[in-house]
């Protein structure tokens, strides 16, 4: 498969997987209580560490289709997490 070809459909999974993970976090979040308060202190340090390795990635000479690889392990083990905790 081409590099470029790759490359898209590793995005596309990366935004269908993140709106999955959104849903998954916004049910979690609506059920109040302290599991939800843990979920959303754990959203916003994700967030951080995940724009610290895609800086970290670029700025060692990375390519944007490394970072995007990068976010979608993470996403799909949120994926798995999320789905365990129902």
């Amino acid at each position: 498969m081409l590099n470029w070809m790759k490359y898209s459909l590793d995005a596309a999974m990366l935004t269908l997987d993140a709106q999955r993970v959104i849903g998954m976090r916004l049910a979690k979040l609506g059920a109040g209580g302290p599991t939800a308060a843990a979920e959303a202190s754990l959203m916003v340090n994700e967030k951080i560490a995940a724009a610290l390795e895609a800086g970290a990635t670029m700025a060692g000479g990375g390519s944007a289709h490394q970072v995007v690889r990068g976010y979608r392990k993470h996403v799909s083990a949120n994926i798995r997490r999320l789905g365990r905790s129902r």
